[in-house]
């Protein structure tokens, strides 16, 4: 928690100040933005080119304001930014409003951040400002476990930035600075408030050349470094941004890739089939934020976990709260079996911030929801409901997205330029080329070899009644309910594999209406007698393990498939990934998950 010390932040946690007293911003912009030269080599950057930032301590966010403010003043437009950080203890929200109102002059970054900031989770968060120029991923964990996760030779300058290496040595550990140098190539910098000699050593230990150099105010000395060359580390890796792309499907997954493609300037052709966007399992008229994991953590609920984060911050620079076609009602997971209350019990064992998850009981949840429940559950304040299509249709509302429909893709081809898609009377080609056809990928030779299964889902609409309409908040167990909008509740939906049809069941209408009376029973009695008036199924994409298919499959070939039921939150991160593989930049996500979706590590010899 913060506290504050004459009038300045201060951690009780390690004894020492957020930053000087006499003037933070001036002293950051000395010791960070002066002692790495980043003016001038931000200047220096061509349209095309993006440099990277990492820090060691994030706090405040001072630091990252300085520089995006500066990279801005600097830079070519056609640059971008990104700024890798760690923070094990974030502070509260009105903690960072009250830190950052000392500084006037950054409000506008300041607020941008702010409103990013209510949506971070533990773990690694990805946020954009100034349009997708500028790229903010921020671990939410401990540095020595973060830095490791990090491409090797991916960072330009850094900024270590901890707590005075006395009250704080963990952050200065021999483990972090050899992680430090491990993602830092030749020409690479540091800046640091700190001159302590054993820190010093450590960093000439690691391969750095560093000086001591005047410090800021009454800090008489300040360290700066640059990574030795001939280093076995020492080679930059490639970052180009390609001139022109594809993307086949204009589903959650493709709209969402041709718009994260799009803001790194790059030219998209969307290629969908249908005569509109969002034609197939995107297609549902509400689609739900629902973030489901276990308490073990395993390597697909980081990934549901941190997607959750980016789909909320996503969806706020593309569709803003309007409960028209966004709703951040708040969504309850019911412990309404057996198995769901142990599931929650041991996640609400665990520490979770409370704008993420809540733990309830019964009273609590029928206040919270505005009716009757049974049982308690997990609530998550930031869930809700949105509707799919209309998200689509704002991704790629971009100047550098075209968008071609119609337009079945029966063959993709490596050409001498790059990649060509074609069908009947049309072939489009480009540099790049991103699949987000869901199961029909199969029918392209590069992806015969994916175990691609369809899943066919059916979704009811019901009547609401009076009664029914007291329901404020999404209730999921087996099943989901939202809502009643415009006098009706969407309730469902099954899941039947290696089934891709697409007519209504009236079986299926049966089963969502009873999971409804088993899990919601209040709810299901205050429907009545009421019957679905309408219904939609559709077809949806899953594989073994149900953890998506993103990734690289083949040089200039991509895939984000298999979002199975997630795709509305998975989707987005899983572009995002795209994006960074495809131009050379920071991933949103460690190493280690990166692995885990990978087509490449999942599924060999593909890519013909």
């Amino acid at each position: 928690m913060l506290a504050w010390k004459d009038g300045q932040p201060f951690s009780s946690r390690f004894g020492d100040v957020y930053f000087s007293a006499e003037s933070g911003m001036e002293e950051k912009r000395h010791v960070f933005l002066q002692g790495n030269d980043l003016a001038h080599r931000f200047a220096a950057l061509r349209d095309g080119d993006s440099f990277c930032i990492g820090e060691t301590g994030f706090g405040t966010g001072l630091n990252f304001l300085c520089a995006w403010r500066l990279f801005e003043q600097s830079a070519p437009p056609g640059a971008s930014l990104d700024f890798f950080s760690t923070e094990r203890f974030p502070i509260y929200d009105d903690e960072l409003q009250a830190a950052l109102a000392l500084w006037p002059e950054l409000a506008a970054e300041a607020k941008a951040l702010l409103a990013r900031w209510k949506r971070r989770v533990p773990g690694w968060n990805r946020w954009h400002f100034a349009d997708g120029r500028i790229r903010l991923t921020l671990a939410m964990e401990d540095v020595a476990q973060a830095l490791p996760q990090l491409q090797p030779a991916s960072v330009d300058a850094w900024f270590l930035d901890g707590f005075a290496p006395a009250r704080n040595p963990e952050m200065w550990s021999e483990a972090v600075l050899a992680a430090v140098a491990r993602a830092s190539h030749e020409g690479t910098t540091l800046a640091t408030y700190t001159s302590t000699g054993w820190v010093r050593r450590s960093l000439q230990a690691t391969g750095f050349e560093v000086k001591r150099v005047p410090g800021y105010g009454r800090k008489w000395e300040m360290t700066q470094g640059r990574l030795a060359p001939n280093l076995p580390q020492s080679g930059r890796i490639e970052r180009r941004v390609p001139r022109t792309a594809l993307v086949i499907g204009g589903g959650l997954a493709g709209c969402t890739t041709a718009h994260a493609l799009a803001q790194r300037g790059i030219q998209v052709t969307l290629i969908e089939s249908a005569a509109q966007l969002a034609s197939a399992a995107s297609g549902n008229p509400r689609g739900i934020l629902h973030a489901r994991f276990g308490a073990g953590m395993s390597a697909l609920h980081r990934f549901v976990l941190a997607a959750y984060g980016h789909a909320l911050a996503l969806l706020d620079e593309v569709m803003p709260v309007d409960d028209v076609q966004r709703a951040e009602c708040g969504l309850l997971q019911l412990a309404a079996t057996e198995s769901e209350a142990k599931r929650i019990d041991k996640l609400s064992a665990q520490e979770w911030p409370p704008h993420l998850l809540q733990a309830v009981d019964a009273a609590q949840a029928s206040q919270l929801t505005g009716m009757e429940m049974a049982h308690g559950g997990l609530w998550f304040p930031a869930g809700g409901w949105v509707v799919p299509p209309e998200v689509c249709a704002g991704l790629v509302q971009h100047q550098n997205i075209t968008v071609r429909l119609d337009s079945e893709v029966t063959a993709l081809e490596r050409t001498a330029r790059g990649w060509s898609a074609s069908g009947a009377g049309f072939a489009v080609e480009a540099e790049q080329a991103v699949v987000c056809a869901a199961h029909q990928a199969k029918q392209l030779a590069q992806f015969t070899a994916f175990t691609l299964q369809p899943v066919r889902g059916q979704i009811s609409v019901l009547p609401a009644t009076e009664a029914s309409a007291q329901l404020n908040a999404v209730l999921c167990a087996e099943g989901y309910c939202a809502p009643a909008q415009d006098g009706m509740h969407v309730a469902g939906a099954t899941s039947s594999f290696d089934d891709d049809g697409t007519d209504i069941r009236e079986v299926d209408h049966a089963e969502n209406i009873a999971r409804l009376s088993a899990h919601m029973p209040t709810l299901w009695q205050s429907l009545g007698d009421t019957q679905p008036v309408s219904g939609r199924a559709a077809v949806r994409c899953s594989v073994p393990g149900a953890t998506p298919l993103v990734g690289e499959v083949a040089p200039g070939l991509y895939c984000s498939l298999a979002h199975g039921t997630r795709g509305l939150l998975t989707a987005g991160i899983s572009a995002e990934i795209i994006a960074a593989q495809m131009c050379g930049t920071v991933p949103p996500l460690p190493q280690a998950l990166l692995q885990a979706l990978s087509p490449l590590h999942r599924f060999r010899n593909t890519g013909k």
